[in-house]
């Protein structure tokens, strides 16, 4: 690689608005995607989140924006005509898609360009009128992009380049078809790039089909980019880790706090445990509308709201610099998702902390995230509620004395009262009451968490009677309830895809999940006891995915014997 570039090398005349912007040199990722011998060439480029790849995806146009911005001729034809951009961009979410508009925005200012950002849940009219204005750049999402293409509102005629961000969770969420859709309105000459923090088999198995002769860009191998991230381990029986959630935000009140939930209902009440707790929460889920998401993200990027409570999907894109911690209540799926998760902290130079939560039986789970993603993490113990309070007390003492000494000249309201209250009461009794008032209208209440490192020896006792071919560990926390489901391997059902429905249909993970039995009609779960009441609310809905597929708690003695099940791995 070339020695370093510099701002004013940037393409298109594009470094006087970095400058503006703050930049004061390229990031690794940006530098890389500029070296010459990669102008003509499909780009697969690959850097961790927050090493600034929309910006060097937005260097990558600039030459093209900035040809189409010079040619552009005054409007002379009457009635409204078709979009034809130069660059495509396509993003997985609406969030992610504004602020790709958002980034690109700022960056091509200065070429006069228009960037118009398309997606679900807005105004499809509104779109339209945005999209008779000619706009040189177009983001969106891949239903909403397909839906002007089919309706001839748009043209990929004068295509140069498109560009697809985030590639692995548009694959995660299904888009492929959308996307084949969009290309094949492309024209066959053009640059075809796609972005992502990571690239796992499947989006390497999408570039092979979509680019010709792709190389791969690296700006930041795994672990570099968020050098500025401590990662740490709590160990967390799966019963409390919400309390264990209160615990942390309560010991750290001042960071700005993203915590990562698996499902759309657990954003909903661990937002209301924590605001029951005295902490602000808000959730933020696929489940709401396009004006709720943005007026939740609005709060939170604004500091009105300082705690967010979010699925992966609906955080992709949450583009918020000052976030401090971020805590993962419930363990990704895999590296990739980790990655993502904690690439929300320690941006733009920034110190951040990413919390992971997990009970003691999952240490070689946690090992395997850790080591996929390429980071080290502690241990830490959840915080006590003695350790909160002696904390908080800190805090308000620091307050008060720097409030004293900057307050050179108290006004004489406040003398004349002090002088009126010190005749009846002593100094220490004012203060101490002054400060018991301070320590109830900012302070919690904290949670008794039992650490589940004392209890990992417990876990690793075998245990008598239990199921022995299932291969499953049961999860800290109670007993557990066995429940009959009403589909069985003649209809397709196996292990996995039934682990898959029990944790969707009853809003649990896979921890709360025991032995899994198959039978040729029906089949029988095992649910902790701690979540069993949950559960049964949740799956008694209907499902409109599997309609027949009903539970009910099993009763081997309430009829004929227990059916004779193939024993199978839920794991």
């Amino acid at each position: 690689m070339s020695d370093l570039l510099s701002l004013d090398q940037a393409p298109a005349g594009l470094g006087a608005a970095l400058r503006d912007a703050g930049f004061e040199q390229f990031t690794a990722i940006q530098h890389a995607v500029l070296q010459p011998e990669l102008s003509d060439r499909d780009l697969r480029i690959s850097s961790q989140t927050g090493s600034g790849k929309t910006v060097a995806l937005g260097l990558l146009l600039g030459p093209s924006v900035a040809e189409a911005c010079a040619q552009q001729l005054p409007r002379k034809a009457r009635g409204p005509r078709a979009a034809a951009p130069v660059a495509l961009l396509i993003a997985p979410t609406r969030e992610l898609a504004g602020q790709l508009g958002r980034e690109l925005t700022w960056l091509y200012a200065p070429l006069g360009a228009r960037v118009l950002v398309v997606t679900g849940g807005t105004s499809v009219m509104q779109e339209r009128t945005g999209l008779q204005k000619r706009p040189q750049v177009i983001i969106g999402t891949p239903g909403r992009l397909l839906d002007h293409l089919r309706a001839g509102a748009m043209t990929l005629d004068q295509l140069t380049t498109i560009a697809l961000d985030e590639a692995d969770e548009m694959l995660d969420m299904n888009f492929e078809e959308e996307l084949d859709g969009i290309l094949g309105y492309a024209p066959e000459a053009r640059r075809t790039h796609l972005v992502s923090a990571t690239f796992p088999r499947e989006v390497v198995k999408l570039a092979n089909r979509l680019q010709k002769d792709a190389i791969s860009v690296q700006g930041t191998a795994l672990g570099e980019a968020n050098a500025d991230i401590e990662h740490v381990v709590m160990r967390v029986r799966q019963a409390d880790r919400f309390n264990a959630a209160i615990n942390v935000l309560l010991r750290y009140p001042e960071d700005k706090t993203l915590l990562f939930v698996r499902t759309r209902t657990e954003t909903v009440r661990l937002a209301d445990e924590l605001c029951a707790a005295g902490l602000a929460a808000r959730a933020l889920n696929g489940e709401m509308t396009q004006r709720e998401r943005t007026a939740v993200f609005t709060q939170f990027r604004s500091g009105a709201v300082k705690y967010l409570v979010a699925t992966d999907v609906a955080a992709r894109g949450l583009d918020v610099q000052d976030i401090g911690r971020v805590i993962q209540v419930d363990l990704p799926d895999n590296a990739d998702v980790f990655t993502h998760r904690s690439g929300r902290t320690g941006r733009a130079g920034r110190r951040g902390t990413n919390v992971i939560f997990a009970a003691a039986r999952a240490e070689f789970r946690v090992k395997g995230l850790l080591r996929g993603a390429g980071v080290q993490a502690q241990l830490a113990p959840i915080p006590t509620p003695e350790e909160i309070f002696r904390a908080a007390d800190e805090r308000i003492g620091d307050g008060f004395l720097q409030d004293l000494e900057m307050s050179d000249d108290l006004d004489g309201r406040a003398r004349r009262l002090a002088e009126r209250l010190l005749k009846k009461h002593s100094p220490e009794e004012l203060v101490a009451c002054l400060l018991k008032r301070e320590t109830e209208r900012t302070q919690g209440t904290p949670r008794q968490v039992r650490d589940d490192a004392k209890l990992a020896g417990r876990d690793r006792k075998p245990r008598k009677g239990g199921p022995k071919a299932t291969g499953r560990r049961r999860p800290q926390g109670g007993d557990f309830i066995t429940y009959q489901v009403s589909w069985g391997a003649h209809t397709g059902a196996d292990t996995r895809r039934l682990l898959a429905m029990v944790c969707r249909r009853g809003d649990v993970t896979s921890d709360a999940v025991g032995a899994i039995r198959v039978a040729p009609k029906s089949s029988t779960i095992e649910i902790s006891s701690t979540v069993a009441q949950e559960f049964e609310r949740a799956v008694a809905r209907p499902d409109e995915r599997n309609p027949r597929a009903k539970f009910r708690r099993w009763n081997p003695d309430a009829g004929a014997k227990r059916p004779r099940h193939r024993a199978a791995s839920a794991s």
